[in-house]
């Protein structure tokens, strides 16, 4: 029996390491793609958003499995496991969160930013002082539905054969020990 729960508690810690990895990695990609998609470059902001449209429009899946199969394919390289379901879920997550993002921008109404240029604030002081609490409290749900959606979401990296919790379990019970 130790030997399972030592497994299960192994699984379920990789499951946490996904988790927080892709937390902390598609947080700031987000806002990098949510810049790219509002830039006044026409040529990029095409590129980003034809980007997030296709990442977004496609399963997580097979996202998982064009990160492992493809570099090896294509280079002759590839990432151990756990880095590909690492750097797929960044991606996929990122894309989303980019999109909560420059919602979250968008929905504050132009009489905010006049408001703010009215009593001789800069840019950069109108959008810290007066828009950025507003578009926190507008981000914070849609946030928490794709946070606990990845916590969901990573137990498809047994896809790739990444011993997380659910790929452990399932060897248990193969093996008749549960």
């Amino acid at each position: 029996m130790s030997e399972i729960v030592q497994s299960l508690t192994s699984g379920f810690l990789l499951n946490v390491l996904i988790f927080f990895s892709t937390l902390v990695g598609a947080v700031p990609l987000g806002i990098l793609i949510m810049f790219g998609t509002r830039s006044k470059v026409k040529p990029l902001a095409w590129l980003f958003k034809t980007v997030v449209w296709i990442i977004r429009g496609t399963p997580l899946m097979l996202q998982l499995i064009a990160v492992f199969f493809l570099p090896s394919i294509m280079f002759g390289q590839t990432f151990d496991r756990v880095t590909a379901a690492i750097i797929a879920f960044i991606i996929n997550y990122a894309c989303y969160f980019s999109e909560i993002f420059r919602g979250g921008i968008e929905s504050i109404p132009k009489g905010q930013y006049e408001a703010g240029a009215v009593l001789g604030m800069t840019g950069s002081q109108v959008f810290f002082k007066v828009v950025f609490m507003q578009v926190v409290k507008r981000i914070v749900p849609p946030m928490g539905n794709e946070i606990i959606t990845l916590i969901k979401d990573t137990s498809l990296a047994n896809i790739i054969s990444v011993a997380e919790i659910i790929m452990t379990s399932k060897r248990f019970l193969a093996k008749g020990n549960i």
